[in-house]
């Protein structure tokens, strides 16, 4: 078999446990990332199982897009925290999106390994 051959293949699609568990580690990873990157690689996870993943799992895909776009509405809130740390407040503000992060990373996760889909509250939709 050449390369073109093997290339134009399909994929195939993963089974129902799989998808779950990608899901899940979708949801783990960027919560890793965020506590790794000290809120700065909370993307990088779930990005790379979107691009390797999408075209063998509309549900892993469909949990990567709203982990992504959660994760970088919560970048940008750090970033304005950041910039309220001189006002005194921002400690505060970064302390609440920690929390955020924590729970609803760990509520996503559950319900990804339970097969059900999750859409994270306060997020910014940029990718659909």
């Amino acid at each position: 078999m050449t390369n073109d051959q093997r290339s134009a293949a399909p994929l195939r699609p993963l089974s129902e446990h799989d998808e779950r568990l990608w899901a899940t580690l979708t949801h783990l990873a960027a919560l890793v990332g965020s506590f790794i990157g000290v809120g700065t690689l909370g993307w990088l996870g779930p990005l790379i199982i979107l691009l390797v993943l999408k075209d063998r799992s509309a549900f892993v895909a469909e949990h990567a897009k709203t982990t992504l776009n959660f994760q970088i509405t919560m970048f940008i809130a750090a970033v304005v925290a950041g910039l309220l740390w001189i006002l005194l407040i921002g400690f505060l503000i970064t302390a609440g999106i920690y929390i955020v992060v924590i729970v609803c990373s760990i509520i996503a996760a559950v319900a990804a390994s339970r097969g059900q889909r999750y859409e994270y509250p306060l997020t910014i939709r940029f990718l659909k």
